[in-house]
Order: structure tokens, then sequence, then C-alpha cells
């Protein structure tokens, strides 16, 4: 698989992020705006929390009381929902942007066609694009089963309109009102990488949360919204059905702050649509960074941040902030890698840390904030995913889940991933530079033609 350009690597060994040379030990002069002492540290602490907190009454849309598991991968995620989707009795909605057939889609398809059997009313929407390519015996097997299958934004007519670019990318799954699934895993096997053949390719990266409480309430009322707006071109009497739904579970949404769950944390979903939510994840990220007062990690598959993104992880290093960037390093979709690399020299001379993820192709959108914020979705950092499509993240306001998650990246940071080293990225041939610039414009392009250039 071709490389942008070689890095040290090769001459020197991967550094783990604890010995890093800008991490400050406990007698090493911080950088400026960094508290040394515990007490400073814990206030600094306090005080960026108690902003963050403010900051979330005020919106109104964090929601106490939750329990929220962080699963890692399909080997986490797959048996997780494979077992709530058996044990559901009343109500299963999956919504995807790609099904698979394979074996993970086989055994989901087995699951869901079971809970369709036994009564259970058992929905399942995926992409026009994402899953297009869904063979017509996986599609008439859940048809045939009793599953409600329907397909978001078919693909008609010229594929580079602007409305083929408004996407369904989110990634949830709702069992009986009473748990949810949200993240960035399609119902696909971590090993089927599509088209490339490697033997020694690992299992894809990527994260999800498992949600029991008063969140998944809004969850469930987000997927009713779109099964109804589906409901439209169905007739008036699935309209009808769908609407009363909608109310339902929006009263139902209204009143669920009492499903508390017991040493349950604060959370709240983030949605992007095209309606009431276009901005909601840019700004909670903008918001986050903002807050940040010690420690940044964000691991993004496709990483192309706009104008406001890039001034907010800039902004971060001036006052002192640790930044550390976990993006793709294989080569999956070629213009995609070379426009992010285009971005590179401004982050790398700020002093910003970019890891490239070796091991297999990373799919992760998470990011954690010092230890009082984190998130996982299906958002990446790109226009096409915070300007477009239809995305879907948790945001959880934990010490615990903050670190769980931190811990995972740094794992990954030191033992699968290579440091890029901004002395050897300066020495990058011109005509790849060039590469990576005409890679960017040609992604700027596909923002003009989409319409909302002016908003990034």
């Amino acid at each position: 698989m071709s490389r942008i350009y070689d890095r040290a690597e090769s001459d020197s060994p991967k550094t783990p992020p604890s010995e890093i040379p800008d991490a400050p030990g406990p007698h090493a002069p911080s950088p400026a705006g960094i508290p040394t002492s515990v007490h400073e540290i814990g206030a600094a602490g306090a005080r960026a929390k108690a902003r963050l907190m403010h900051w979330m009454r005020r919106r109104g849309s964090p929601v106490p009381g939750n329990r929220v598991d962080l699963l890692c991968n399909g080997t986490d995620f797959f048996p997780a929902l494979i077992e709530a989707i058996e044990a559901a009795q009343v109500h299963v909605v999956i919504e995807t942007y790609i099904y698979a057939d394979d074996d993970i889609g086989a055994r989901v398809t087995d699951a869901l066609v079971a809970a369709a059997q036994r009564g259970v009313d058992t929905r399942l929407i995926v992409d026009g694009f994402g899953a297009g390519d869904m063979p017509v015996a996986l599609v008439q097997r859940l048809r045939d089963g009793g599953v409600k299958l329907e397909v978001y934004g078919p693909l008609r007519g010229f594929k580079l309109a602007r409305r083929h670019l408004r996407r369904l990318h989110r990634k949830l799954a709702i069992i009986d009102g009473k748990m949810a699934f949200v993240g960035g895993i399609n119902v696909i096997d971590d090993h089927n990488h599509g088209p490339i053949h490697l033997p020694d390719l690992g299992p894809r990266f990527d994260f999800a949360v498992r949600v029991r409480g008063p969140l998944v309430s809004q969850i469930a009322l987000a997927a009713a919204r779109l099964w109804f707006r589906i409901a439209q071109r169905r007739g008036l009497r699935e309209t009808a059905s769908a609407f009363s739904e909608v109310e339902t579970l929006a009263r139902a949404a209204r009143h669920a702050r009492g499903d508390i769950q017991p040493d349950g944390v604060a959370a709240s979903l983030l949605m992007r649509d095209n309606l009431r939510n276009r901005r909601t994840i840019e700004r909670e990220y903008l918001y986050a960074l903002g807050a940040a007062r010690h420690d940044v990690i964000l691991a993004n598959a496709y990483f192309l941040p706009g104008h406001k993104m890039r001034r907010a992880l800039l902004a971060c290093r001036k006052r002192g902030v640790r930044v550390r960037l976990l993006l793709q390093g294989m080569v999956e979709y070629k213009l995609q890698h070379y426009a992010t690399h285009a971005l590179y020299a401004t982050l790398l001379e700020a002093g910003v840390e970019i890891y490239e993820y070796e091991e297999s192709f990373l799919h992760a959108k998470v990011a954690v904030v010092d230890d009082i914020w984190a998130t996982v979705g299906s958002s990446n950092m790109d226009p096409f995913s915070l300007l477009l499509a239809r995305e879907a993240n948790v945001a959880v306001y934990d010490a615990g889940f903050a670190n769980e998650l931190r811990e995972r990246l740094e794992r990954a940071m030191a033992q699968r991933s290579a440091r890029v080293v901004p002395e050897v990225h300066a020495r990058l041939p011109r005509v790849r530079r060039f590469a990576n610039w005409a890679a960017y414009y040609v992604l700027r392009l596909g923002v003009v033609i989409a319409g909302v250039t002016g908003r990034y």
C-alpha cells in the first residue's frame, strides 16, 4: 500500500505517550498557563468543569443518571448488540450506513428475523449509498422474515447532485426503549476491508457506546422522527401511525429523567441533521476545545476540519494544552488522505502531536478533553459529516469514562501507530506537497458544490 512519505519510525522506535518530551514531568517547568501543583491542577480542573457544567445547564441537553459503557471494535459491540436483540420483547430499531453480506451481517440478520418472528416490531434503516450494494437475497431474507427494511436516500439520477451528499451516516440501535447503542461501527466484520486483501491487516479500529437510562428516550425519539420522515412516502395510514409514535416518544422523553441509573453519569445526544441540529456536533466540539486546560485527544478517520476547528486546536496549543491527533495511517481513500496531509505542517509547527494508526484502518470518531468531556459517535471531523450527513454522537461528562477512552487511545498511539516527525515532514518533496494541496482544494470544491462553503 502506497504511503505519502517515509517517516523516521523505521530508524527510531515508537514513543509511548508517557515518554513524549512535550509532556512535562513532576519537576519540569510547565508551559505558560499550565498549573504545576496538585492544588492548582485541581482548582483549574474544577473551574473548567464548572464552565462546562454551566454551559450544559444553559443548553438543557445533558441528562443525568445514565449508564454508558464503552465498546471497542466489533468484538465488544456485536455480542452486546445481538444479545440485546435476542432479549427484545417489544421493539428493535437499527440505523446503519453499511450493512454487509458477511458473517457479522448474517448473525445480525438472524437475530433480527428471529425477533420479528416472535412478534417484536423490528425495523432496519440503511443508507442508499453505503448499503446500496446489499444483495437481493439478503434484502429478501430480511423482508420475508418480517423485518421492516427501509432505504434512506436511494440513489437516483446524477450521483454528484447535492442531495446525494446528504447521507444517513449515523449508527443507532434501540431495544425496547430501554437500551441504545450509538457509535461509529457499521454492520460489517472488523476484518472485512472490502476490495483490500492484505493477510496481516488487523481489525478495523472503532468505538461505540451502550446507553441505559433517561438518554435512551431521546435516542428513540430521534429514530422515530426519521421513521416518520420515511413513512410519508408510504401513505396516510403509515404516516399517521408514525406521527403518533413520535408524539408518544416526545412525551416520554420529557418525563424520562425518572429512569435514573445507579451511579449514572451525565450524557447528551448530539445530532446533526438538516433541520434543527445543523451545527450541534461542531459547536459541542468547539466549546469542549475552548474549555480544555490540560489535554486533548482526537481520533478521527477522516480529518479535514474547517477554519473554526483548526483555530480552536491552535488556540489550545497557545494556552499550553497538549493536543494529540490519532489519524488514518493507511491509504483508504487517496483524495481524503492526501487532503488531510496538507494540514499537517501548520499543526506540527504549533506543537500538535500527530499519530497515524498503522495496524489497520482507523474508523473511530472519538475525542477526550481533560477529564470532564468525551464523545463517541459517527461524525468525522470533515465538512461532509459536520455540514451534510445525518450523524449521531454521545457526549459523556464523566472523569471515569473519559479516562477509560483516553487509555484506549493512548495504547493505540503507543503500540499500533507511528508518530509523524515534524523534521521529516518538513523535508517533504515539493511534488508531494503539491499533491496534498491539490487534493485539499478538490475536496473544497466538493464543499462548494454542496453549497456550504461559506459556513466551513
